[in-house]
């Protein structure tokens, strides 16, 4: 759907006022989400009804809209859906899959343990955005405060070229020539054997049973189906799964992935099968019949990379964040630059917010250098360049070009080359009683990913290569796609997922991430923005609207919820802004995050954008 752009003041109100006419408080659709199917149509009938009402009646006046508007999330000091624990928490998606992240580590098992458990609960239920079809980022951060990266994102097949997508781009993201080899069993398998506390097969429990045994459409599953209405009724793999009526499923039926059961019944006995053994046989299969050039070696070959992680300073806090081919370098270059300003004196405003734009704005342009650091002709010269985008140095003389008063073209930021927006889709954090911390960012890329799924092991597949560049015609700004993001044989495409940990004096405070594609970036360093400048505690820094610019097309988005008066300003700045409903999906990014005080008590938070819901003990 086209969004409508804005120019003026004016443009805006209608758009506002249908959107609080008709969006639910957060807070109740959180409580909502922890109703039984039956009761939830109940109440969904009465806030119907509602709604129906509501719209008989004449329009809500602009003063009373902006009254709304200016008492709305930003300064909301509601602390409904904040998690306090005192042992250990998980944030994700779903809160059914963030209860079973929290049984494992009340069984004593660690962080890592407690994502793994949680993201094959996520990938069984929506399937749309993650599973084990897919790959990840995981940052771990131990309690003696050392950290590393697992880098179990898709990579390329063996067999793939440059140009094999010039001539026809959709095979990029739909059918069997978009898969990568999917890297999320063996990125998993490698942290549960260097940090895991509980048996393999017991992480796998809960998902075999959810998937046997059935489990209730969700409103995010019941939303994509309807999206997808058309693959679901007439693909016959997915409509066995999803419309086994010949009509999709609908919020609060239940549901049955039974081939799916037991495939992680046989990983869960023996990993390796995915790889090398019955379960590879058939993806395999399955993605060379839909086109695909998939060899039993490229999934036997696969392994997972365990990188360093970034280090950063932002007023004092320790940043662990991720090296390429995520955008980490990206967010410290922005924290870097961003420090300069101290926005902690003179709070949320309109001043700094338009600071924090023309720093993403730049963010965007150096995001262009980046990519897989094993594909650099000169390794040594790219990996002297991304250290340098990363000093605080660099940051000072950029800071300059950085102006208060106005906006501008994408080529006064200097990006050097196009880029493809990719998709990250899920991502959830943990932290156990012992310290131990993890952010996990995982997808299979854009929804449904390749809309591949297997017949045989209702493995539903990732399209992780359209997140390559793929080479033709520059933009309509005179950019060429970006070489370091070229395919080739075994290569990891370039991501905006940023996995991230901060410490505070020694000690974990914080880990997060995001899912929402670009706008993972954007998310996570608002958040973190709004925690550590503008004193909120972890659900009031998500729950806030954001924006995302991304540079090209030069476009402000902003989510509904900022003052009439701050959208102003930025509009005789002259930016040209785009209003979304803050829980539109094509637009939102959702972040879930763990937090630890001084004082050990533990927060958690999940995004209402997803209808996420964080657990804690």
């Amino acid at each position: 759907m086209v969004k409508p752009t804005y120019q003026s003041i004016e443009d805006i109100e209608e758009d506002q006022r249908n959107f609080y006419r008709t969006t639910n408080n957060n807070n109740n659709i959180r409580r909502l989400l922890r109703l039984k199917p039956s009761m939830k149509k109940v109440v969904f009938l009465l806030l119907s009804l509602c709604l129906i009402v509501s719209c008989l009646l004449p329009s809500v006046p602009v003063f009373e809209v902006q009254e709304v508007i200016n008492n709305n999330n930003i300064n909301n000091n509601s602390n409904e859906g904040l998690v306090i624990a005192e042992h250990g928490a998980v944030a994700s998606e779903l809160v059914n899959c963030s209860d079973i992240g929290v049984e494992v580590l009340k069984e004593g098992g660690s962080a890592v343990d407690a994502v793994i458990s949680t993201q094959l609960c996520v990938g069984t239920i929506n399937a749309f955005s993650a599973g084990i079809g897919g790959g990840g980022i995981m940052m771990i951060r131990l309690p003696n405060g050392n950290s590393e990266m697992i880098d179990c994102r898709e990579s390329a097949p063996s067999g793939a070229r440059q140009n094999m997508y010039n001539k026809n781009e959709t095979l990029a993201a739909i059918g069997g020539l978009a898969v990568g080899v999917p890297g999320e069993i063996r990125g998993m398998k490698l942290a549960h054997e260097r940090y895991g506390k509980l048996p393999w097969k017991r992480l796998f429990e809960p998902s075999i049973k959810l998937s046997r045994e059935g489990f209730h459409v969700g409103p995010e599953l019941a939303l994509r189906l309807k999206m997808f209405k058309p693959l679901m009724e007439t693909d016959p793999v997915f409509s066995a799964v999803y419309a086994p009526n010949g009509r999709i499923l609908e919020e609060g039926e239940m549901l049955y992935r039974l081939k799916f059961s037991k495939s992680l019944e046989i990983i869960a006995n023996n990993y390796t099968e995915f790889y090398e053994g019955s379960i590879a046989k058939s993806l395999i299969q399955a993605i060379n019949s839909r086109g695909g050039i998939m060899t039993s070696k490229d999934f036997s070959n696969y392994r997972p990379i365990i990188r360093k992680p970034l280090i950063g300073y932002y007023h004092g806090r320790k940043i662990i964040t991720t090296p390429e081919p995520t955008s980490g370098p990206v967010l410290l270059f922005m924290l870097n630059l961003l420090e300069g300003f101290n926005m902690s004196k003179t709070g949320f405003d309109s001043l700094n917010f338009q600071r924090i734009v023309e720093t993403i704005k730049f963010g965007f342009a150096r995001r262009t250098e980046l990519g897989d650091p094993n594909f650099f002709g000169n390794k040594t010269e790219h990996k002297l360049r991304v250290q340098e985008i990363m000093s605080k140095e660099y940051a000072r003389i950029v800071r300059q070009n950085i102006s208060d008063y106005q906006t501008f073209e994408p080529e006064y930021y200097q990006p050097v080359f196009d880029y493809t927006a990719d998709h990250g889709t899920t991502h959830m954090s943990a932290v156990d009683v012992s310290g131990m911390a993890v952010a996990f960012t995982s997808t299979i890329n854009q929804i449904w990913g390749s809309q591949v799924m297997d017949p045989v092991t209702g493995i539903i597949l990732n399209n992780e290569m359209d997140d390559f560049s793929i080479p033709g015609k520059p933009n309509t700004f005179g950019l060429w796609p970006s070489p370091y993001n070229f395919v080739a044989p075994n290569k990891r495409p370039l991501s905006s997922m940023v996995p991230t940990i901060v410490e505070r004096n020694g000690e974990f405070e914080l880990a997060l991430g995001g899912s929402g594609g670009a706008r993972i970036l954007t998310a996570v360093l608002q958040v973190l923005l709004n925690v550590f400048d503008f004193d909120m505690n972890i659900l009031q820094a998500i729950d806030a609207p954001r924006a995302h610019q991304q540079l090209l097309p030069n476009i402000l988005g902003m989510e509904s919820g900022f003052k009439y008066e701050f959208i102003n300003d930025l509009l005789d700045i002259g930016h040209v802004i785009q209003l979304h409903n803050i829980q539109d999906r094509t637009f939102s990014c959702q972040v879930q995050a763990v937090m630890k005080s001084s004082n050990g008590t533990i927060y958690a938070a999940s995004d209402f954008r997803k209808n996420g819901v964080a657990v804690g003990y």
